[in-house]
């Protein structure tokens, strides 16, 4: 499974989703994270939270083993393609920048993605939730 940071901030704010995210998360076997998706999610927990969120961000990537993956030529390819076929103003889906990074590392690596929100069910990615 990948990490998409809007899953990420479900997880840390409490949000319905919360507990179905972690249980999926716990389930996951070697649960992904790229690189750029890890600094989208920090920027925003930061904003919100300032460092003391970030901390609990990292924890939580600790707790769940979550392995961070630097993001590399067919990631970027993939990316950039995501922007052109569904990115904001484009596309119903409107991924943004942070987006297409957690859409090429599932697209890449074939595993499904965790999200929440109704962008990424508007691509051709795989959810990892029911």
């Amino acid at each position: 499974m990948v990490l998409d940071t809007s899953a990420l901030v479900a997880v840390l704010y409490g949000e319905p989703e919360r507990d179905l995210f972690i249980a999926l998360l716990s389930d996951a076997e070697d649960p992904l994270i790229s690189a750029a998706t890890l600094v989208e999610a920090s920027i925003v927990v930061e904003v919100k939270t300032g460092a003391h969120g970030v901390a609990d961000l990292d924890e939580l990537l600790a707790a769940a083993a979550v392995r961070c993956v630097a993001v590399d030529s067919a990631q970027a390819h993939v990316a950039r393609d995501a922007f052109a076929r569904f990115g904001k103003g484009r596309a119903p889906a409107g991924l943004t920048f942070g987006d297409c990074f957690a859409y090429a590392l599932a697209t890449v690596t074939d595993r499904p993605l965790l999200f929440k929100g109704a962008d990424f069910a508007r691509t051709d990615v795989t959810p990892a939730q029911p």
